[in-house]
């Protein structure tokens, strides 16, 4: 601990002696934040500890995400009792009309890893702009949302499963185009690396990963002019991954499903501003649905080392999550939330011979947020889980978390 401590305290030092030097000379304009967390958390009672059709390539952990073999060293995962939560260090820069940089470092009390690295255009024609870099993809609500800006200490199931620990983060190019309207119209496309741990997946094993870039995705967002204190956000998004492959050693023998895949989802999102004192009667409603599909086929390794194809089927899975936040006094809100996972759940699964459908899994929750000054947060928020298993049962938990939350420093503004 004393060790990172001391890579975190180097860096800012670094940092501080080399802003002035590059202010003067490039009229670069940094802002440097610094957001703490701190979360406990206690497991009342163990239930199922992944849905039903993600356990066995998910290692499910409890907090803002899970662990998972194939994906980032750095893990939003929490033990029980307490814990750093996830923290960030980021940095903001204008160079005059041309660029703006944005680095994000995320860290726990075991590591530190680069979450975002990009650089955006300021000066293209015609509302274009251009994003280059590793970046949390522009599709749906939450994804490119990070954990601070959320109303509930968790990510959703169905952008955690589907897509990933850290939602869709990929390194690649984002073009947008603003439309000249007075009708918020956004338009945006990505080329994307594609080496992510869910919906681009890959394990070594059978093939050679294709080169990149494997990963399309493709987004609209609508804001209709409702007036002054009401404010609507609806998207669309899409994206094909055209490797995935899923490979199951038994030591002796081994199976991989290999395939492409593709994604639609739908957002929606309204907020009220009732204009009163911190938030007093304050209104916010998201809700998200997605929908995946694997067209694989499924190869098996004999004893003599040599591959035999099998079946060929198509997977499918989808969920959504529902959640709402109301600002019952000043500086204080209560927030809702229902979540549906694999409400459509057919899985290559155990030997990838046929396919199988699998139970839906729910989850509930409700938070309590005292926010006392703009840039801190406290929060408190209770889960119920009722995961289906892969042979239909369902055993229900519960778990509590308090959570707690400091913005330190030049914060940008948060998106919509």
């Amino acid at each position: 601990m004393q060790k990172f401590a001391s890579k975190i305290a180097a860096a800012a030092v670094a940092a501080s002696l080399a802003v002035p030097a590059l202010a003067a000379e490039n009229q670069l304009d940094l802002r440097v934040s610094l957001i703490l967390e701190g979360i406990y958390f206690n497991e009342l009672r163990h239930g199922n500890a992944s849905p039903a059709g993600f356990g066995g390539e998910h290692h499910h952990h409890h907090g803002h995400g899970h662990s998972h073999s194939h994906g980032h060293d750095h893990s939003h995962g929490l033990e029980e009792g307490f814990s750093l939560g996830h923290s960030e260090l980021s940095f903001e820069a204008s160079l005059g009309e041309l660029l703006d940089g944005f680095l994000m470092l995320g860290f726990d009390r075991h590591h530190i890893e680069v979450e975002e690295a990009y650089l955006t255009t300021r000066s293209l024609p015609a509302g274009f702009q251009l994003k280059g870099g590793q970046f949390l993809s522009g599709i749906g609500y939450i994804n490119s949302r990070h954990s601070h800006d959320w109303d509930f200490v968790d990510r959703p199931l169905v952008n955690e499963y589907l897509f990933g620990d850290h939602g869709l983060q990929e390194t690649g190019l984002q073009a947008t185009w603003l439309a000249p309207s007075d009708t918020y119209t956004l338009v945006g496309v990505e080329l994307l690396q594609g080496a992510g741990d869910r919906f681009d997946r890959f394990d070594e094993g059978r093939v050679d990963q294709k080169s990149g870039p494997r990963l399309t995705t493709a987004f609209l967002k609508v804001g209709p002019d409702w007036g002054a204190d009401h404010a609507a956000q609806f998207g669309l998004s899409a994206g094909y991954a055209r490797q995935y492959v899923v490979f199951d050693d038994h030591g002796n023998h081994a199976h991989s499903k290999e395939g492409d895949s593709w994604f639609a989802g739908a957002d929606a999102v309204y907020k009220y501003s009732a204009g009163r004192s911190h938030g007093h009667g304050d209104v916010r409603i998201a809700a998200e649905y997605y929908y995946v599909s694997r067209s694989l086929t499924h190869y098996r390794q004999g004893h003599d080392d040599s591959w035999s194809q099998r079946n060929s089927d198509t997977e499918k899975q989808d969920g959504f999550y529902v959640e709402a936040v109301y600002g019952v006094a000043p500086r204080w809100e209560l927030g809702a939330r229902a979540e549906a996972l694999g409400i459509t759940n057919e899985m290559l699964t155990g030997h990838f011979n046929r396919i199988h459908s699998l139970d839906t899994s729910y989850r509930y929750s409700g938070q309590i947020t005292f926010r006392p000054a703009e840039p801190i947060f406290l929060r408190a928020q209770v889960n119920h889980n009722d995961f289906a298993d892969e042979d239909g049962h369902s055993d229900k938990g519960w778990g509590l978390m308090l959570q707690v939350n400091v913005a330190l420093g030049a914060h940008g503004a948060h998106t919509f």
